[in-house]
């Protein structure tokens, strides 16, 4: 009878300890859900790059093999995007980042810059189909070692900083933009 009785307290606990963790994990993905959903960060609370600090600086290849030098588009607002061909988020952003390139590039002074995750096992012919499926003609450079995606700290795809003429970062944006959003954002970087 003892021993059943400490077999139901064990079991208690056990499952009031297995409760609370799932809350915990509940918790914690809605929490990531709430702040995935295209949602300006506050850059000096949720990440070690703040705002109004210059952007890290880096030199990516395209699938060309050319490089980009992110300071060398100083002079123009920057829109760096981070993204994968596997990541849904991204693949509905995508047809609006290049509709707004299309559309206000010139007027706005702006260079979207994708910078693809290809470190996470992505075919470069993925990328490649990817890209000519939705006629992307702003630059993709490839982030084939992790250390720029290091330097930005992402942990979510997409994530976006907008940067200003100056080569400052002015904010980072976690989930994917619409064209209205990247309009306002970019606008507001003077």
């Amino acid at each position: 009878m003892k021993k059943n009785v400490g077999v139901g307290i064990i079991l208690v606990l056990v499952i009031t300890m297995l409760g609370t963790y799932i809350k915990a994990e509940i918790d914690q993905s809605t929490a990531i859900n709430e702040h995935a959903l295209g949602k300006e960060v506050e850059l000096d609370e949720e990440v070690g790059l703040e705002k109004g600090q210059f952007a890290p600086d880096f030199t990516l290849y395209n699938l060309q093999g050319e490089p980009l030098t992110l300071s060398e588009l100083r002079g123009k607002r920057v829109v760096l995007n981070f993204w994968a061909t596997w990541c849904p988020p991204c693949e509905a952003e995508m047809p609006h980042m290049q509709k707004y390139y299309e559309k206000y590039r010139e007027e706005d002074n702006v260079e979207i810059v994708g910078v693809n995750m290809t470190y996470a096992n992505e075919k470069l012919e993925r990328v490649e189909q990817f890209l000519k499926s939705y006629d992307i003609t702003f630059p993709i450079v490839l982030e084939q070692t992790e250390a720029v995606a290091y330097q930005y700290e992402i942990m979510t795809m997409p994530t976006t900083y907008m940067i200003d003429t100056s080569g400052k970062i002015q904010k980072q944006i976690i989930g994917p933009l619409d064209l209205d959003a990247l309009r306002e954002n970019v606008i507001q970087l003077d």
